[in-house]
This record gives C-alpha cells, sequence and structure tokens, in this order.
C-alpha cells in the first residue's frame, strides 16, 4: 500500500482505488447528460469549478456538453479561501490564486462543480463567494464524490457517486490536470501509535 505524508497532517495509507480514469470520464458523460436534461438545454447556465479539482472537473464537463449540444458552456473558477470558516485555524495557510476577469452571475443558472462533498463547509464558502458575482436565478451543486458526514443542510443535485466513509477515511480524487493521472483513492489516517516502516 501507498502512504503519503502532508506536513501537519496525520499520514494516509491508500485502502483502495474506487474509480478509474474511464470509470471518471463515464461518470462526467452521465453527469453532462443530467445536467442538460435537469436545465432543458444550456441556456444561460454558467459552470462554476471551486479550485483547484473543481476547475477541471467543470472544463470537462463543459467538453462533455460541447459533444452533445454542439454549444459550449461558459467555465468559470471560483477560489473560496478567504470565505473557509476555518481560514483562521488553518496551520498552513494556502496561497491564493489569481482568478480570471470579472464575471456577473446575474440572471444565470450556476452550476457549482466540486470533487467531493463531505462536510458542506466548502459549498456554504463557495456559495459567499458567489455573491460578489451577482445575484444568479438559480445554483446547483455537481459533485464527483459525496462521502457523506454533513456538518450543514446541504446537498448535491448532481453526484457521479456515493460513496460511504468512516470519519478516519478520505477520498483523494487524483487528476491529470492536478496530479498527472485520473484516480478516486480511499486512504485512511495512519494512527500515530502505528509502527513505521
Amino acid at each position: 500500500m501507498n502512504k503519503t505524508k502532508v506536513a501537519g497532517v496525520a499520514p494516509l495509507r491508500e485502502k483502495a482505488q474506487l474509480m478509474s480514469a474511464s470509470e471518471i470520464d463515464r461518470t462526467l458523460v452521465r453527469l453532462a447528460h443530467e445536467i442538460l436534461e435537469r436545465n432543458n438545454g444550456l441556456e444561460g447556465v454558467v459552470l462554476l469549478g471551486i479550485r483547484r479539482r473543481g476547475v477541471p472537473l467543470a472544463e470537462r464537463l463543459a467538453r462533455k456538453m460541447a459533444d452533445i449540444e454542439k454549444v459550449t458552456p461558459p467555465v468559470e473558477r471560483l477560489d473560496i479561501t478567504f470565505y473557509r470558516d476555518d481560514f483562521s485555524e488553518i496551520t498552513q495557510k494556502p496561497v491564493v490564486q489569481a482568478t480570471t476577469a470579472k464575471f456577473s452571475v446575474r440572471g444565470k443558472t450556476v452550476i457549482l462543480v466540486d470533487d467531493v462533498l463531505y462536510t458542506g463547509r466548502t459549498t456554504r464558502a463557495a456559495l459567499d463567494a458567489l455573491l460578489k458575482h451577482g445575484r444568479p436565478q438559480r445554483v446547483e451543486l455537481c459533485v464527483l464524490i459525496d462521502r457523506g458526514h454533513r456538518e450543514l443542510p446541504i446537498q448535491a443535485n448532481y453526484v457521479g457517486r456515493i460513496i460511504p466513509t468512516s470519519e478516519s477515511e478520505l477520498i483523494d480524487v487524483r487528476l491529470r490536470e492536478v496530479d498527472d493521472q485520473d484516480c478516486v483513492v480511499m486512504c485512511e489516517r495512519i494512527p500515530s501509535n502505528s509502527p513505521q516502516p
């Protein structure tokens, strides 16, 4: 089993691969069809990827929709760093990336796109960040993985796969645009008293 260690974070051990590159691709095709069906096409639809892995997922969804509808929806990126409710508690401060030019979602149907839905706090932060771009007509949420353990009353409209997890398990979505590979892996935290190799 592979082991990963990040500064300030308990080391992780890979337990199982949950999705391959082809399974991710097929899931995105299905999600693209679901979004198109529910919205009766792409009129007024904007895909908004939540940094980091939500952005390449939104771009891939847009390409799938273009294959189906022959129209590509606009894709924007959303950096929620300063909207997180745990920002002051993060030991390793994240680097805030430059965002794309100002865009407006006024009167649009916004599809927020993220890799994993967990407590709901990332989505809440995204909704706060979204408000600086205008008042959308409707906001929907699309996630590749829903792992449960919600702390806020947030539910995704489009879900690639529901994967129940324990509190000690993590879902690691790896995308070639960020990680040079496509897969979804379940990991578990290695207890601090476990013997290290």
